[in-house]
């Protein structure tokens, strides 16, 4: 219950600049101002309904690039912790780390629903950043209820440590204290396990093409999700509404993914594939949307609907890659094409803006993007109900070979 509320925190986060950033209203007295702020803000006039960091700063015009960047340097700082905390939580353990991190997705969801009422309920933006954030010193002291991993504690050879976290997990379950104890271990991650590394993703062709279009297909899920739920700001009707609509319209993705990508005739690849296409479509077609079209054939509508399904495939494709990879380099691999996801994130808030070249730009570069992961989605092999390679030499193996040609039998 604690990791999950605590991604409601981060949804906040993740959404802060959507209202925060937000643009109200407003009118220029006169044309041909003076470009300097000073000038400007004599001569214009924001609805008074909210604040945000726009109507303090004048954030307008040539000054408006400056709420995309902010976005993007949350992103930014995104990529630096996974850089800098994944490999720490293989040398400080789990729980330490895990104030830098989050497990679940589903109430990721339910806060950026919660953030919208937060928003309209707290209109200046000083006070909503300060109950959005002050959550987060909460979940820092409750995190040290937190037990360590006991599989991390042995793993280290720390046996001692993780008998105590099972007694405690034993007791918190209702049973008597246990007569446990475990066999000594001087470490299970030795150095022959774990040697293996990110050069290993380059140096075999399987998979070095694998890397490739992996990387590829979590930037674009990457982009188009945040690219999506970021540009609710930018969609016509209530803005607190497109917001909590934006979070809760993935809550029927989890159930939908989960369903298909264990039937035989739909499997991880093809069903990644048509959520990847269903998303890009859905985002292509606002463009032919006619002015005068009702609420049901909207953008708004056919957006709300594309980010259901960039959702799903976003929850699809930790699974793939973790069966994708070997076991001995599944981190490595992870960890690569989590990078190249948060690139994703970093290039995302800038697009929404592009709709001063003509409004339907923003989801035409989402579409795109979509359309052409769904594509590439297709190269991949099919991991259903298939044997995991355990090593890099398993990829080279009789058995695996076989199953590599059924796969392009099928495919063909």
């Amino acid at each position: 219950m604690l990791v999950s509320y605590f991604k409601v925190y981060v949804a906040c986060q993740s959404m802060l600049i959507v209202l925060v950033g937000a643009v109200p209203e407003y009118h220029i007295d006169q044309e041909g101002i003076a470009a300097s702020r000073a000038e400007l803000a004599k001569h214009i006039h924001f609805a008074d309904n909210f604040t945000s960091i726009v109507t303090e700063w004048y954030l307008i015009e040539q000054e408006a690039y400056k709420v995309s960047l902010a976005s993007s340097l949350f992103f930014a700082g995104l990529l630096i912790g996974n850089i800098t905390f994944g490999p720490l939580s293989d040398k400080l353990g789990r729980k330490p780390v895990y104030i830098s991190g989050s497990l679940t997705n589903l109430t990721f969801a339910v806060g950026i629903a919660v953030y919208a009422l937060l928003g309209y309920c707290v209109r200046e933006w000083r006070y909503l950043a300060l109950v959005s954030n002050t959550p987060g010193v909460l979940f820092l002291l409750l995190s040290f209820m937190l037990p360590e991993s006991p599989r991390w504690l042995y793993s280290q050879g720390k046996t001692a440590e993780a008998e105590d976290v099972l007694q405690y997990i034993a007791l918190g379950n209702g049973k008597e204290r246990l007569n446990l104890k475990l066999k000594p271990s001087a470490g299970i991650m030795r150095k022959d396990e774990s040697a293996p590394g990110i050069l290993n993703l380059v140096k075999h062709p399987v998979l070095r093409w694998r890397t490739i279009v992996l990387m590829y297909i979590w930037y674009v899920c990457s982009f188009v999700y945040y690219g999506l739920t970021l540009n609710a700001g930018e969609l016509r009707g209530n803005l607190y509404l497109n917001v909590a609509l934006t979070g809760l319209v993935e809550v029927p993705a989890f159930p939908l993914c989960m369903f298909f990508i264990e039937k035989s005739w739909s499997g991880r690849r093809k069903t990644m594939t048509c959520f990847l296409m269903f998303a890009g479509f859905a985002c292509i077609f606002t463009m032919f949307l006619p002015t005068n079209a009702g609420p049901f054939l909207s953008p708004t509508l056919l957006a709300l609907c594309g980010k259901m399904m960039v959702s799903a495939a976003f929850n699809i494709v930790y699974i793939y890659t973790s069966e994708l990879y070997p076991t001995v380099l599944r981190n490595a691999g992870l960890g690569v094409c989590s990078m190249s996801c948060r690139f994703g994130g970093i290039l995302a808030p800038f697009v929404p803006s592009m709709k001063s070249l003509s409004a339907s730009v923003p989801f035409v570069v989402f579409g795109i993007s979509g359309l052409s992961a769904g594509f590439l989605t297709l190269l991949l092999p099919e991991t259903l109900n298939k044997p995991i390679a355990e090593s890099i030499e398993d990829l080279q193996s009789p058995k695996y070979q076989v199953l590599k040609n059924e796969e392009a039998e099928q495919t063909s």
